[in-house]
């Protein structure tokens, strides 16, 4: 998977395109790419701005002054014109960004408490089995995150005050599921043959289901 880590990456929209969405006032997207999307959303879509801007009412006691587009988008984004372009830092708006684009994720590692579950359910599957071996689901997307194809979404502060929250996409399901497959099956396959907890003469009922789903015994 490729990392876009919201901390360095500044993202490049087309200020053209940009001004249409924000006078529109229509419901739209600005995808990590810089890509400006209208509803409705494709699921394949990961945005780092979704909504629509009230841009405020003219005062009858001033004079009209060009507005920034700075102005007209929440804090937490950092935006700078560049002549036809328009660079914009997101890292801030991280917590409403994980409402827009969990739901379409293929997993959410993004609290305290690690990755529960997978969204497709040929993962998931492989996920929940493997659980019997007490092989947690941060294992086996760590090797999706090393050899599938997709998008880490996340932010990562480095240093002393360490900070991870990220988003996993992978591109195609299939080669994702012989991913995580694979290496379950070989990790169940040695745990079963080195492991005196997970003995083939010892295994419970429900990991020995698990062995057979991944065909280790």
């Amino acid at each position: 998977m490729k990392k876009f880590n919201l901390v360095k990456e500044i993202i490049i929209a087309d200020r053209i395109a940009l001004m249409q969405a924000v006078n529109s006032a229509k419901t739209f997207g600005i995808t990590y790419k810089g890509d400006i999307k209208y509803t409705p959303f494709e699921p394949t879509d990961i945005f780092i701005y979704q909504g629509s801007i009230n841009r405020p009412a003219p005062s009858a006691l001033m004079a009209p002054k060009p507005i920034q587009l700075s102005d007209l988008f929440d804090h937490t984004y950092q935006i700078v014109e560049d002549d036809d372009r328009v660079l914009i830092k997101a890292a801030g708006a991280w917590q409403d960004l994980l409402s827009v684009n969990t739901p379409n994720a293929e997993y959410d590692d993004s609290t305290g408490d690690g990755i529960a579950e997978f969204s497709h359910k040929e993962l998931e599957d492989i996920g929940w089995h493997a659980t019997e071996f007490n092989i947690n689901y941060r294992e086996p997307s760590e090797k999706l995150e090393e050899d599938a194809e997709g998008i880490l979404f996340c932010i990562e502060y480095e240093g002393d005050n360490y900070q991870f929250s990220g988003l996993g996409y992978v591109h195609n399901i299939e080669e994702a599921r012989k991913i995580l497959f694979d290496y379950c099956q070989q990790r169940i396959d040695s745990l079963i043959k080195n492991d005196e907890n997970f003995t083939r003469d010892e295994l419970t009922d429900d990991e020995e289901e698990a062995a057979k789903f991944f065909g280790v015994i």
